[in-house]
């Protein structure tokens, strides 16, 4: 686990989880792959073997030994729902998050129907947790919209979208049922731009539905220089729940 996360909508990372394989054009340029294979070959390093999917039974425990809570992202350096991630494995991560209740989950993945299929049943005791939110990345029309349908499908408590990295307008998003959304730019290089209209567009439908929304950055080769205000203002919003009384920006 990694405390004091640089992702600005996190706490903390965990990893039961490192490695995964390219679905969608969201992944050509993925952060975490470029981390990972920068150590592939090292001896002991945590990535010796790059970004091939490897289960980390060691590290399944981790959250039951911080005291402090925390928003945890879970598998930043993976996706929980990769088809060679075993039902029982993913069961077992869900445990622990039921046990240490303490701290706030943020699942992602692009695996949207697996997750959906699994909420619906050997997850679904986890589902009904508030401090567990249940998120797909969305990335354009064609790959993001149908995740943002089988999320809406499923029974999670709590969902939530990560538009990053944004490569398209996407229109009309049906956010009935969305208590969060996250939208970003991609970064480093090779980045591919996202257009200011787009994320007004999305900014604009989730005040509509006052969906809490959470601008993380505009990207580019040099994100830092770019930042993260949207017309003037930073937007910083989460979804109420055990550990948050209210919304907060």
């Amino acid at each position: 686990m990694s405390d004091n996360s640089k992702i600005e909508w996190t706490d903390a990372t965990w990893n039961p989880v490192r490695g995964c394989t390219k679905i969608s054009p969201g992944c050509k340029h993925c952060y975490a792959e470029t981390f990972a294979e920068r150590f592939r070959g090292v001896p002991g390093h945590p990535f010796e073997f790059g970004f091939d999917l490897r289960l980390v039974p060691e590290k399944l425990t981790d959250p039951l030994r911080w005291a402090t809570p925390r928003m945890i992202f879970v598998n930043s350096m993976s996706d929980l729902f990769h088809q060679n991630v075993p039902d029982s494995y993913i069961e077992t991560v869900a445990r622990v998050m039921m046990q240490a209740n303490w701290h706030t989950y943020q699942v992602l993945t692009k695996r949207a129907d697996r997750m959906r299929d699994l909420l619906r049943g050997k997850l679904i005791e986890a589902a009904q947790h508030a401090h567990i939110w249940w998120g797909v990345s969305v990335e354009n029309r064609k790959h993001g919209l149908p995740r943002v349908a089988a999320l809406r499908d499923s029974p999670a408590r709590v969902r939530f979208l990560s538009i990053e990295p944004l490569l398209e307008g996407l229109g009309r998003i049906n956010i009935n049922g969305i208590h969060w959304v996250i939208v970003g730019g991609e970064s480093g290089p090779g980045a591919r731009p996202m257009s200011a209209e787009w994320v007004r567009g999305i900014k604009a439908q989730c005040e509509k539905a006052e969906v809490p929304f959470f601008f993380k950055q505009w990207g580019g080769v040099r994100k830092k220089e770019t930042g993260r205000e949207l017309d003037g203002r930073t937007y910083s919003q989460f979804p109420s729940g055990p550990h948050r009384e209210a919304i907060s920006y």
